[in-house]
């Protein structure tokens, strides 16, 4: 498998891999080629594509490149090309009826300033308050994981920043704070921002193993009871719960984009009667 790209060549991966994600019996070896921006670079990679050919197996080719001249150089090779942005363009450029400018704007890179700078900014809010290091700035948290040890706040709360450019603080449960529903002092007052993790005993025991063997802490018994408690306390304030036992962080941190999406157009929402006497929005 070829990934082939005149940015970074992430969307051409992510697409790519969510169709041959659908070929589990099937072994793919992957080679990405980025920033392919000239036509000269594009002829070599071709040659490569084309020495592939000659090989015992015939290579797929997926290329979201998005120059013109790359793309019909790219175009040139024996190997069957993908190309989805070809595919794509042409039906939105009719839809709008606008052609758009088939340059390549690098979704993931500095092409957008603001956005990057806004992810890096994201990135460090999430490092600063990762594993309640410092509840300094707390109040501009878009979101507060609170999870015991190991369920994947700090995977989670590095790819909101990433990705979303999300301001994401994790908080770990403890057992001083697991001695009752109570929401730890620090994230007390930004319990409309706190989101729940959660696992299976065998899970995190598993995961505690790895990390202290035959310990306290990786107990099943330790385990259960954290688990226990602070489902009793993501219970008792309602908060949103995303359960991290199979789940991919991508899968993790969909469940809260989504969930925050639904909280902000119920909060435009008129309240209901039995709404107003609880003092508080639905929330699923």
């Amino acid at each position: 498998m070829f990934f082939l790209s005149d940015s970074t060549g992430i969307s051409a991966e992510t697409m790519g891999n969510a169709l041959l994600i659908q070929f589990p019996d099937l072994f793919f070896e992957r080679t990405l080629i980025p920033f392919i921006s000239t036509v000269e670079m594009a002829r070599e990679v071709v040659g490569q594509l084309d020495e592939a050919m000659a090989g015992p197996v015939t290579p797929l080719v997926f290329s979201t490149a998005a120059v013109d001249e790359v793309r019909e150089e790219l175009m040139k090779s024996k190997a069957p090309i993908i190309d989805f942005f070809g595919i794509h363009m042409s039906r939105v450029e009719e839809q709008l009826g606008a052609r758009g400018l088939h340059e390549a704007r690098r979704l993931h890179g500095v092409g957008d300033v603001r956005r990057y700078n806004n992810r890096m900014a994201a990135i460090e809010f999430a490092i600063e308050h990762d594993d309640g290091l410092s509840p300094r700035g707390l109040d501009r948290a878009d979101v507060v994981l609170l999870a015991p040890s190991r369920c994947g706040k700090t995977p989670t709360a590095m790819y909101l920043a990433l990705q979303h450019g999300l301001f994401v603080a994790n908080y770990p449960l403890v057992d001083e704070d697991l001695e009752t529903t109570e929401l730890p002092r620090p994230v007390r007052e930004l319990a409309d921002r706190c989101f729940g993790l959660t696992t299976t005993v065998a899970r995190l025991s598993r995961v505690r193993q790895e990390r202290r063997p035959d310990s306290r802490y990786a107990s099943e018994e330790q385990c259960r009871f954290e688990l226990r408690r602070a489902t009793a306390m993501y219970e008792r304030h309602h908060l949103p719960t995303v359960d991290t036992s199979a789940a991919s962080v991508e899968e993790i941190a969909a469940v809260v984009i989504q969930t925050l999406a639904r909280q902000r157009r119920d909060s435009r929402r008129p309240q209901s009667g039995h709404d107003l006497r609880r003092g508080r929005t639905n929330r699923s």
